[in-house]
């Protein structure tokens, strides 16, 4: 797959980047003041949000920011090893908030390596890996795992074991961060609510093993009623540019105010969405009998839906990611270069429609 990307510029990014730092550092407070933080994860005080506004388009580097919480006469900063890094990522993104069925967690990588260049990526995918490798990075951060099922072999027969190859012997370690992604503070979910601008958001689906606020997908409330029609325009407009675009189910002008969201596929859901009351759920692969079922479970169609490219609707979390990871290092004297990855991993390349 080689497909131009075309990643969003929109300012709705540059404020939910802002936005999900800010989230964090609240909720780390939150814990410390309620002695919580060792029941939950070892939470370290966040800084706060970047004062320059980033561009997604280009290469992004949060260790620019990141350079403005040092003071000039403090200690200079060290480089991280691995488990240096390990140990950060837990404090934003535990392992215990993971669902049970779910493969997170370092896959390749020695603890002891050192790490000065991070890489972050909806999935590792060869060209991911090519793109982590060509810029150096020492360990590439992924959304998606790479090994969901058990395997006997990784020899370099199949894309899996090439994939596992390459990153060895180009001395990169990868590291899966899924579904605690989603339920963590300032996680996939959050970044897509923040988008949109919802307040007053709560999980769909609570965590089994984390607080109040986290857990799978999001509600909240936008600003006022707005047209379905015109949301859906709005998220099309911020999500990275891709084949399949964004498919609506609902009247054009109908009004909504209650907002249900999940980045990734989130038709398992639908229990969760309708029990929450929404005007409409904005998600990702839809299938056909679940989303024509959830239409008719009501006389007036509610919720609607708005399906989104499954790629789209989480690479907006990955620089709101990098920037925070950027923080909690320097807040544990570490220093390391960060980007996003620039590849589009959608697998479609191009669709047909009516007219088109």
């Amino acid at each position: 797959m080689s497909k131009e990307p075309t990643f969003p510029a929109s300012d709705d990014v540059t404020e939910a980047v802002a936005h999900g730092a800010v989230e964090q550092t609240a909720h780390t407070e939150e814990l410390v003041a309620a002695g919580l933080d060792d029941d939950i994860a070892t939470v370290h005080d966040l800084h706060g949000a970047p004062d320059e506004e980033f561009d997604p388009s280009e290469e992004f580097d949060p260790s620019e920011d990141v350079e403005e919480l040092i003071d000039q006469d403090a200690t200079p900063l060290q480089t991280p090893v691995l488990s240096d890094v390990l140990v950060a990522v837990e404090e934003l993104w535990p392992e215990s908030l993971a669902e049970d069925w779910d493969r997170v967690g370092l896959v390749v990588g020695r603890p002891e390596a050192e790490v000065d260049r991070i890489m972050f990526a909806v999935d590792p995918t060869l060209e991911v890996i090519d793109e982590a490798l060509e810029w150096g990075a020492q360990l590439l951060i992924t959304h998606h795992p790479l090994l969901m099922k058990g395997v006997n072999s990784v020899a370099a027969t199949s894309g899996k074991g090439r994939a596992v190859h390459r990153l060895i012997e180009g001395g990169c370690a990868l590291l899966t961060v899924h579904t605690n992604g989603d339920s963590a503070v300032g996680g996939v979910s959050d970044v897509l609510a923040d988008v949109l601008g919802l307040t007053d958001a709560q999980p769909l689906m609570p965590s089994a093993h984390g607080l109040v606020e986290e857990g799978i997908g999001r509600v909240g409330l936008l600003p006022g009623a707005e047209k379905l029609g015109d949301l859906a325009a709005r998220i099309f407009l911020t999500l990275p540019a891709v084949a399949g675009g964004v498919r609506v189910a609902g009247d054009r002008d109908a009004l909504v105010h209650k907002v249900a969201v999940c980045g990734g596929a989130g038709d398992s859901l639908f229990d969760a969405v309708r029990a929450s009351d929404a005007d409409v759920y904005v998600t990702a692969d839809l299938r056909h009998h679940p989303a024509s079922e959830a239409r008719e479970a009501r006389i007036d169609g509610r919720p609607y839906l708005i399906d989104l490219s499954h790629f789209a609707s989480e690479w907006l979390w990955l620089p709101a990611a990098a920037q925070a990871l950027a923080t909690v290092l320097a807040d544990q004297g570490f220093e390391a270069e960060l980007t996003v990855s620039q590849t589009n991993t959608d697998p479609w390349d191009f669709i047909l429609t009516p007219g088109n």
